[in-house]
C-alpha cells in the first residue's frame, strides 16, 4: 500500500500522485521477482540486528477499557526474546511491484499479505531480516478478513481513499482478535517485526472522540500484541507521541520528517540505539542525506508508489 499519512490526504499534486498509483496493502499482487533493479543500494559488513535495547519488563492488564492495556492473546514469548534491531542498519522498503530480493540492504519491510513464506526464508538465507507491513489503524474493504470488521468501529473515511475508514482503536475488545491474526500471518511466514500503519487517527478526523490518551493505549497494545508473539515492532510516523512510546517500540518508521522539520524526537530512538527507518519523497537525497547521517537515521528516497526502486544515504 502506498503511504497514507495524514499529509498526502490534502489536495494537491502529491495526492494526485498518490491516487493515480491506486495500490493497496491487503490486496492481492505478484511477488515474484521480475529483475527489477533497485536504486542505489548500501551494503554493510555487520550482520542484520543488533541487541542495543531489551524493552521492560511487566504484563498487560486484563482491563479492555481505553485506560490501560488489555490482554494479548497468543503463544508466551520469553521477555526480550525477539528482534532488537540497532541504529544504522540500512533498510529497504517495497509494498508495491514484483519483489525485488536483490537489493543491498540489511532490512527490508514488505507486504504481509503478499509476500510469501519462501520470499521471506530467501531473504534470510541471504542474511536480511524482514519486516512485516500490516494497516492496523484503518480498515481497507478489499482486505480478505474486512467481513470481520463490524459497522460500529468504522469512522469516517481517510480523504483520498474511498472506502477506507479509520477504526475506533478503543475498542480494543473488538480489534484485539482481527490483529493478532495479522500478527500471527507474520509469525506464521518467518518475519521478524511488524509495522503498524495508520496509529494517528487521533490526529485525524476519524469520526470519534479519540483523544492523545486513546492513541497511547492502542499503540501500547500494538507493541504488546507483537511481542506477546516474539516480533519486534515499529512506530509508524506519531512524532507527537515519541517520547512516550519509544521505550515500547523496537524502531521508528518515518516519512518526511525532514520535509516538514520534525525529525527531532526521533532522535530519543537513536539516542536508545534503535534504528530509525526514514525516507522522503519529494527532497533530492543530496538535500537530506547529510542531516540523515548526521541524525544517525537510515534514510534514502523513495518514490510514493513505493515500489523496488531506492536512493540510500
Amino acid at each position: 500500500m502506498i503511504p497514507r499519512s495524514r499529509r498526502y490526504a490534502i489536495g494537491g499534486a502529491g495526492l494526485a500522485v498518490v491516487l493515480a498509483a491506486g495500490l493497496a496493502f491487503w490486496s492481492f499482487r505478484p511477488s515474484t521477482v521480475d529483475g527489477r533493479g533497485a536504486g542505489r543500494g548500501q551494503s554493510s559488513s555487520d550482520a542484520p540486528g543488533g541487541t542495543a535495547w531489551v524493552p521492560p519488563g511487566g504484563s498487560p492488564s486484563a482491563s479492555v477499557s481505553a485506560s490501560a492495556p488489555g490482554p494479548v492473546a497468543g503463544s508466551a514469548v520469553p521477555a526480550g526474546s525477539w528482534w532488537r534491531p540497532r541504529a544504522g542498519l540500512t533498510w529497504q522498503w517495497q509494498l508495491s511491484g514484483p519483489l525485488d530480493r536483490g537489493v543491498s540492504a540489511e532490512v527490508y519491510d514488505v507486504d504481509a499479505v503478499n509476500t510469501s513464506a519462501e520470499d521471506v526464508a530467501a531473504l534470510h538465507a541471504a542474511g536480511r531480516k524482514v519486516i512485516c507491513y500490516v494497516d492496523a489503524g484503518s480498515y481497507e474493504p478489499g482486505r480478505p478478513d474486512a467481513g470481520r470488521f463490524p459497522a460500529a468501529v468504522l469512522g469516517k473515511e481517510l480523504d483520498g481513499w474511498p472506502g477506507e475508514r479509520w477504526l475506533d482503536v478503543r475498542r480494543w475488545d473488538v480489534l484485539e482478535p482481527i490483529l493478532a491474526a495479522r500478527f500471527d500471518t507474520c509469525r506464521q511466514k518467518g518475519f521478524d517485526a511488524v509495522e503498524p500503519d495508520n496509529v494517528d487517527g487521533y490526529q485525524n478526523e476519524s469520526g470519534f472522540p479519540l483523544t492523545a490518551s486513546d492513541q497511547l493505549v492502542f499503540n501500547k497494545r500494538l507493541a504488546d500484541l507483537a511481542h506477546k508473539r516474539g516480533l519486534a515492532v515499529g512506530l509508524k510516523n506519531d512524532i507527537d507521541q515519541v517520547a512516550e512510546l519509544q521505550p515500547h517500540f523496537d524502531f521508528a518508521v518515518n516519512e518526511e520528517c525532514m520535509q516538514y522539520d520534525e525529525c527531532d524526537p526521533l532522535r530519543a530512538f537513536v539516542a536508545a540505539g534503535k534504528p530509525v527507518f526514514h525516507v522522503e519523497y519529494a527532497q533530492e537525497s543530496g538535500g537530506f542525506c547529510p542531516r540523515a547521517k548526521a541524525l544517525g537515521f537510515s534514510s534514502m528516497r523513495k518514490r510514493l508508489d513505493l515500489d523496488a526502486w531506492r536512493e540510500s544515504c
